[in-house]
């Protein structure tokens, strides 16, 4: 059975658009999950939903308890687990308002718990491809039926934050060939991949980082701007794209099984 979790701003948890459902504080192995979990249905699929950041944003991207948002996803029976999240471009073409739907990541937090195997066992997960490319396939393909601007693959690099980057490190990770920059995606598919769930990320380019001197460097007031404007794209296409996963066997829910040592 399908069931879809989304962790981030949505806009389908809406009374209006989320039927029968309910909101439950839930505690995991690795304690409690960043806010209330929302349980419902977006038609006739299960979806639960959890804020990452928590309620008004309260919780910064290094205190975020990755770890128990995706266990709770387990628990609760998630195969397929969407993750919106707002990004600064590192290119031109990706413009404020646009839509990315990566298929890489470059990892550069430093103080995070980024594994669920702590102990006697060791999980070498394999991260060649660390997005579900079939997830990927579905919401490009509703981005391009809705009309949405969207660019169908980038490369995100995930940093510790909270603070922005300088922008000699926008540079740097411009000739990476990163495409976008965010706290939050790397955290959560690496978990998602050793939990056995399918994961794949929407991102909301806000602004162009700091790299782009002819533009005003990158603050909260004009994240919190272009995000309110990417939010109906998203729900749009979350409101399309949720019935059409399938549970066909994939090897995201299956890596795990011949990762532990």
């Amino acid at each position: 059975m399908v069931k879809i979790g989304i962790i981030g701003g949505s806009g389908v948890d809406d009374p209006k658009i989320l039927k029968d459902f309910t909101k439950t504080k839930m505690h995991t192995p690795y304690g409690a999950t960043s806010d209330l979990v929302v349980q419902g249905k977006l038609g006739n699929t299960e979806v639960v939903i959890l804020p990452r950041h928590g309620e008004n944003h309260r919780i910064n991207p290094t205190m975020v308890n990755f770890r128990a948002n995706v266990w709770i996803m387990k628990e609760l029976g998630v195969t397929h687990l969407i993750g919106p999240t707002a990004v600064g471009s590192l290119r031109e073409e990706i413009e404020p308002g646009h839509l990315v739907f990566p298929d890489q990541f470059i990892d550069r937090t430093t103080s995070r718990k980024t594994t669920f195997y702590e102990g006697h066992v060791v999980c070498h997960i394999s991260m060649a491809d660390p997005f579900c490319e079939d997830m990927r396939r579905i919401l490009i393909d509703t981005a391009k039926k809705l009309n949405v601007k969207y660019h169908p693959k980038g490369t995100v690099v995930t940093i510790e934050g909270p603070r922005f980057s300088t922008r000699a490190e926008s540079h740097m990770y411009r000739s990476w060939g990163c495409d976008i920059i965010n706290m939050s995606t790397v955290t959560e598919a690496t978990l998602a991949r050793e939990a056995g769930i399918c994961y794949a990320a929407i991102a909301m380019s806000t602004d162009y980082d700091c790299w782009k001197e002819s533009e005003e460097a990158v603050s909260v007031e004009m994240v919190m701007a272009t995000m309110k404007k990417n939010a109906e794209s998203v729900k749009n296409i979350l409101l399309e794209a949720v019935p059409k996963f399938t549970d066909k066997p994939c090897n995201c829910r299956e890596a795990y099984k011949t990762s532990a040592m």
